[in-house]
């Protein structure tokens, strides 16, 4: 895979440039320069292939530079857990993204991440700095999939009463190469400090820094691992099928578009958002006014300036009307997503949280308009959201195991203003 930059679509880069820059050194993302569909011998054996199996059919198809061993090698270490579908009703289904260590979907993308950037890092003398920010999952997911990955340091930035005590513990109790930073701010300043890291020069040239984020293009290649696996298990029932994916930073939309440019028979995307709804405005009017976030109860999706809005207007050429016909956007506040959570319980007896609950009422207004099966993308466990979800059902539901035994771990972080010049600072201090 050639890649080039949203700035410069005549630059060219390798996937080891990219994957261990992670931001471009123009300031921008890097994005494939093309994109071929995968063989129709796909395609005839998808409906009997393994998750592990589509992953390394993609792989091998996007990565020629990489051998059929390395990809197996990676693939095996990373996608580790299933992505289940579960109908609803004939023409809705939920596409389970929680089954990773961290009960996020951000597994997929982190461990993916972990496994490519310690094969490109193996022969380096200096630490590779990864740094990321988070609004709510991707913290513990990065934390996860990088834990005791030799060669690797990781600082996480979250932004201060911002994501869930869950979440928080997820990202500060590991300890090892793991490094967490709580930023007086939001997730939006947290994003600025990472991408003003990276355009420091004097800083990026003493230390090697890149990215975990979305802003990555090796976060985005694996999620589009599961759009396939999604359509894999309806394919019985359908020629082709729309995803509503809840959106922040809108990595996993952006992933979802990937694998329709190579062949996947995506009919329409729906972006769903909370009042941070950026997006969907623009894909009304045509205008992209990005704006502070608004803290919501779905926390992992408030971002007022998502920076793989850039990617998506390069896909389509920065042309707004081709955007529109892939895409469809809507915005729910919280009430509205506390109705859902009730309501899909109470019809279905299937527990949602906040975000998969914002996919959910985008599902169905699409659905009042169009005759189409929706898959929604149902992002993170609900028992990393109880207060939520015990709210909206009026139960009182058990904590999942696997965040059971966060509740005594000793959380270890450092508290920072959101003004640069302090990141700059720690870094220096912590790894010079």
């Amino acid at each position: 895979m050639k890649l080039c930059t949203t700035y410069d679509p005549k630059s060219a880069f390798s996937l080891r440039d990219a994957v261990l820059r992670g931001l471009a050194p123009d300031g921008s993302l890097f994005v494939p320069k093309s994109l071929d569909p995968l063989p129709k011998h796909f395609f005839d054996r998808l409906p009997s292939l393994s998750l592990p199996e589509i992953s390394i059919a993609i792989c091998n198809h996007l990565f020629p530079s990489l051998s059929n061993k390395v990809i197996e090698e990676i693939i095996t270490q990373s996608i580790t857990f299933p992505a289940p579908v579960v109908q609803l009703t004939e023409s809705l289904s939920v596409l389970e993204l929680f089954h990773g260590p961290t009960l996020a979907f951000k597994d997929f993308g982190a461990r993916f991440m972990a496994q490519l950037m310690s094969y490109y890092n193996r022969a380096e003398s200096q630490k590779l700095i990864i740094l990321v920010a988070t609004s709510g999952d991707t913290g513990g997911a990065v934390a996860s999939g990088f834990h005791k990955v030799p060669g690797i340091e990781v600082v996480i930035l979250f932004p201060k009463n911002k994501v869930s005590a869950i979440q928080q513990k997820q990202l500060t109790t590991l300890g090892h190469n793991i490094q967490a930073l709580e930023i007086n701010g939001t997730f939006d300043d947290c994003q600025l400090l990472v991408k003003e890291a990276f355009q420091d020069h004097p800083l990026s040239d003493r230390l090697r820094l890149t990215s975990a984020n979305s802003i990555n293009i090796a976060r985005l290649i694996p999620q589009s691992f599961y759009y396939f696996e999604g359509y894999r298990q309806l394919s019985t029932l359908t020629n082709s099928v729309c995803f509503s994916v809840p959106s922040g930073n809108f990595g996993n939309l952006t992933a979802g578009l990937i694998a329709k440019r190579i062949g996947l028979p995506v009919l329409q995307f729906i972006a769903a958002t909370n009042v941070n709804d950026v997006v969907p405005q623009y894909l009304k009017s045509s205008r992209y006014h990005p704006r502070s976030s608004i803290p919501t109860l779905s926390n992992a999706m408030d971002v007022g300036n998502p920076s793989n809005f850039d990617r998506m207007l390069h896909l389509y050429g920065s042309t707004w009307n081709d955007i529109r016909k892939d895409i469809q956007g809507y915005s729910f506040d919280d009430q509205q997503t506390i109705d859902a959570i009730r309501e899909v319980y109470q019809k279905y007896s299937y527990l949602l949280d906040p975000h998969g609950a914002v996919g959910y009422l985008a599902s169905q207004e699409f659905s009042r308009e169009n005759d189409a099966s929706v898959i929604f993308l149902e992002t993170a466990h609900p028992s990393k959201f109880l207060e939520t979800v015990n709210k909206a059902t009026g139960k009182e539901w058990d904590l999942h195991p696997t965040l059971q035994k966060l509740s005594d771990k000793q959380e270890t972080y450092t508290s920072l203003e959101k003004d640069f010049s302090g990141l700059r600072s720690f870094l220096l201090d912590s790894f010079l």
